[in-house]
């Protein structure tokens, strides 16, 4: 057989992309990818039996519409171009004025296409946090018009504004994995979503255990792809990363349930893994800025702050069912904050020193781009709840909220009890 035939583009000229970093990659992008599936098993072992494919639903259905706008607008919007330091513009809609032989913007020896699905996996698991905050309250069609409105007035400004070119990123704001991209705005957003509609009428329970942990267990591992992957290299940033991943995780899951022994008496697997996942979330925008024993620190500091956050939302009688603003808002602010405080050149040369190494201005910029953030996601969601609620059915009735979601908007159940 013709050699030429079976191979037509073996003369080809392209780009000499880094082969470690890009299969690296690669590895992190399918990492990332299992972590929306790991939030559906988590969220769903967390409410009630007649809940369960409601919420594992709202997380699922953003792996496909999310998709759909992130190539139509989405990446275009946030890493193409620059309107004021604001958004991106339309150059690449439809993925227009790119090919498989483009570079990425973050790495030369790294294609653009595999930098895209990385950024895509980011943004499909982040609007699904949210939802953990308004569970058994929200209609599905009211679910899906909130997807894609949050998406184009929130997100994508402000992973444009901190890591797509714009305002926040020429001041030098820094911010390694998303503290104040995914986790600090999902956890105002979920504040503001629970402030609006109130509390669930019939509130529910955990319904599985062993789900929770399953759940769990996956956003662990994926996690590690989720840091380490934002060096976009095989290289000492991404060691650092995914070593002070695990030494965060692990101090706050032991400091979570130091905290459940010491204030109820119970050694508590939920809130030992609740631990871990705000430990998770507070090193997420340091891991590839700070050094192991700041990690050491982070994961402490999550463990204990974030119990008390959840504290305090309890006392306010706040319903944000799935402690969305505790660990995901208040871990993902405390993050950004940390990171002006213990970051250093040292661990990372593009990074900066923070407030512990006489970074004064670093530390000023961080804790203002992190609280601007937190406050344009809290008045903008309430904004995107009153127009939903005022031209489509937001909330469900009292008689669907008892029923279940899960058998009216899916006709679908967790279980099958007969």
């Amino acid at each position: 057989m013709n050699n030429i035939s079976r191979f037509p583009y073996r003369d080809m000229v392209v780009p000499m992309f880094d082969p470690t970093d890009t299969t690296f990659m690669i590895f992190c992008t399918v990492l990332v990818m299992f972590m929306t599936p790991g939030l559906a098993f988590f969220y769903g072992g967390l409410v009630g039996r007649k809940n369960a494919v409601a919420i594992m639903m709202q997380s699922f259905v953003a792996m496909g519409l999310s998709t759909i706008m992130w190539v139509v607008v989405g990446y275009s919007l946030c890493f193409s171009g620059d309107v004021h330091g604001v958004i991106g513009n339309l150059d690449n809609m439809f993925l227009l004025n790119m090919s498989s032989s483009s570079e990425s913007p973050v790495n030369p020896a790294l294609p653009l296409y595999i930098f895209l699905a990385y950024q895509l996996m980011v943004v499909i698991i982040t609007p699904p946090l949210i939802t953990g905050a308004f569970t058994n309250r929200v209609s599905f069609k009211g679910y899906l018009a909130f997807l894609v409105l949050w998406q184009l007035f929130i997100y994508y400004p402000l992973v444009h504004m901190v890591w797509g070119g714009g305002a926040f990123m020429s001041w030098g704001v820094k911010d390694f994995g998303g503290g104040i991209v995914v986790h600090a705005i999902a956890g105002m957003s979920a504040l503001a979503s629970v402030l609006y509609l109130g509390s669930r009428r019939s509130p529910d329970k955990p319904h599985s255990i062993p789900l929770i942990a399953l759940g769990m267990a996956i956003l662990w591992f994926g996690w590690f792809g989720f840091t380490a992957g934002n060096a976009f290299a095989m290289n000492d940033v991404a060691v650092v990363a995914f070593l002070n991943t695990a030494i965060a995780g692990g101090f706050a899951s032991f400091a979570w349930m130091c905290m459940d022994w010491g204030l109820e008496g119970k050694f508590k697997l939920v809130g030992f893994l609740t631990g871990a996942l705000a430990g998770l979330v507070v090193i997420t925008p340091a891991a590839g800025y700070v050094t192991p024993q700041a990690a050491m620190v982070l994961g402490i500091a999550a463990g204990t702050v974030c119990y008390l956050a959840i504290m305090f939302k309890n006392s306010r009688k706040w319903d944000d069912a799935l402690d969305v603003w505790g660990v995901h808002g208040i871990g993902g602010f405390m993050g950004i904050v940390l990171l002006g405080i213990f970051s250093s050149l040292s661990v990372n040369p593009d990074g900066a020193d923070g407030l512990l190494y006489g970074g004064t201005r670093f530390f000023g910029m961080e804790v203002a781009a992190v609280a601007f953030a937190s406050f344009y996601a809290f008045v903008v969601t309430y904004a995107i709840f009153t127009v939903l609620d005022r031209t489509m059915t937001l909330r469900v009735s009292k008689k669907i909220e008892a029923q279940g979601l899960d058998e009216k908007y899916h006709g679908e159940q967790s279980y099958d009890m007969s």
